[in-house]
């Protein structure tokens, strides 16, 4: 069950509300999403009391981002766990309700494994509840600092790339805190190079065809007080040609063994561009996001979404919210402006996949890594465990 909590009007400063929150009210834990939907208009939270509830907000991207989903996920299971609902039935639909983030199933394995071991060892419900939960918790801190030394890592990287300062950064979709416990991947990157007084302007592509970057990042770069501009993502091509892009920095949802990167789609056209214009093109992405059991690019499951998304645009009702409490979704309830013809059909995917020789780095919390080979994947991924481990 999803309930509608406060509605706050944006203004400037830090959000007033994080993305994800678990609380514990007189009649019973829930755990409580920031509506991306809703953005940049309004911060209004959502209330889960139960996991179908929290699929919903997933699959229509209320809550969202690779690192982020991978949180929601555990604290469903502990969610699940606490409130007595059946954990393997509530692990199995998280598990599913996107294909492509790996570490959404990560963080729903996590806590369910915890919660599984600690029945075996003969601990009763409430006290395998409590250690789901506890995972939960320890994941969200773990991405936390994850996101603190990406971005320390990524502002070092541009450094040693683009030794002049002053950069020029072009992004696309959203990555920063609205995906993660802490500031995000490639958008804490940019902010760690605006505190440094090194970022000149953040580029946002607008992310068609559900606006995640004229929408998320320019809310998230104007409260943080960056220079910014919005563009239509066919433009990015001029500004390459023009000069007036130094890295393109790119979060991930899934990186296969080989180092392809699947990402928003429209992602891998920024490669294809940055690479012609000898144009560095990093992607930022905690070790979790990496997925060594998927061999290579091709081997990534890409979400297909509904084609209404591409060809029809929610249009504000009586409140002034894009569509009847869904924002910028297919599955809004109000009305919708066609783009196209009735009938028109439609190619929705949610991500592409860059392969890895387009790919100058990836940077992770356990250091960066260029050039991107599967051996030295496997080796930053076994680096970051030990760090984990000790």
């Amino acid at each position: 069950m999803v309930d509608q909590d406060a509605v706050r009007p944006v203004a400037a400063g830090p959000p007033a509300v994080p993305s994800l929150r678990w609380d514990e009210p007189p009649e019973g834990p829930v755990l409580v999403l920031l509506d991306q939907t809703r953005l940049p208009g309004e911060e209004v939270e959502l209330v889960c009391t139960d996991v179908p509830a929290l699929v919903q907000a997933i699959r229509t991207l209320a809550v969202r981002g690779a690192p982020l989903l991978g949180i929601a996920g555990a604290y469903g299971v502990a969610l699940a766990a606490a409130r007595g609902f059946d954990v393997e039935e509530a692990a199995e639909l998280l598990a599913h309700a996107r294909p492509t983030a790996v570490n959404l199933g990560y963080g729903v394995r996590r806590a369910a494994d915890g919660y599984r071991r600690a029945l075996e060892e003969g601990k009763g419900r409430d006290a395998a509840a409590a250690v789901a939960l506890a995972e939960a918790r320890a994941l969200h801190r773990e991405d936390i600092e994850a996101s603190a030394r990406m971005a320390e890592h990524g502002l070092a990287l541009l450094g040693g790339l683009l030794p002049g300062g002053g950069y020029r950064i072009l992004t696309h979709c959203n990555t920063g805190a609205l995906v993660s416990g802490g500031e995000g991947t490639a958008f804490a990157v940019a902010r760690a190079a605006h505190r440094a007084g090194e970022l000149r302007r953040l580029w946002v592509d607008e992310t068609r065809p559900l606006l995640q970057g004229a929408r998320l990042t320019a809310y998230e770069a104007a409260r943080c007080g960056m220079a910014y501009t919005v563009l239509a993502d066919s433009a990015a091509g001029s500004l390459f040609a023009a000069g007036e892009v130094d890295a393109v920095l790119i979060g991930a949802d899934r990186i296969a063994a080989d180092g392809s990167a699947a990402n928003k789609v429209g992602s891998y056209p920024l490669a294809v561009l940055a690479r012609h214009h000898g144009v560095p093109f990093v992607v930022v992405a905690p070790t979790t996001t990496v997925d060594l059991e998927t061999a290579d690019g091709a081997s990534i499951e890409v979400e297909q979404r509904a084609g209404s998304e591409v060809t029809e645009f929610p249009v504000p009702d009586g409140t002034g919210v894009m569509g009847a409490g869904g924002g910028i979704s297919a599955t809004s309830a109000g009305s919708a402006v066609p783009l196209a013809p009735a009938g028109a059909q439609a190619y929705n995917p949610a991500f592409d996949v860059t392969p890895p020789d387009l790919v100058s780095a990836i940077v992770t919390e356990a250091g960066v890594l260029s050039p991107v080979t599967g051996a030295g994947l496997a080796e930053l991924c076994a680096r970051s465990r030990q760090v984990t481990i000790s």
